[in-house]
């Protein structure tokens, strides 16, 4: 993925391409509160290397942003909020969800 900031609107599209990127959104748009990787990691059962790595996707694409730091046993801890404001995108995360597996006859 580039470093380099394009237009966000677009990006919207990169942000919602991944299951747990919308999960992670899902997560946040209903909790409606600041939170860290740390903790979405927990609450998602993701490993937060996994995690912490689509959360820095989601802010690159603006759907994200980062709210604050705050210092815990001797390492900065971010927490970020939802900033995604196209009225598609959130219905589209609101929606039931991803589709579920097919059954195995």
């Amino acid at each position: 993925m580039a470093t380099t900031k394009s237009s966000k609107s677009g990006d919207l599209f990169i942000a919602l391409a991944h299951p747990l990127r919308r999960r992670i959104l899902r997560k946040m748009i209903k909790d409606e509160v600041e939170t860290s990787p740390r903790d979405l990691a927990l609450d998602l059962t993701e490993p937060l290397s996994r995690l912490s790595y689509h959360v820095r996707i989601l802010a690159w694409c603006g759907a994200i942003e980062l709210a604050r730091t705050e210092q815990v046993r001797g390492s900065m801890q971010h927490f970020y909020r939802v900033i995604v404001d196209a009225r598609w995108a959130r219905m589209a995360l609101k929606a039931t969800g991803d589709p579920p597996k097919k059954a195995k006859p």
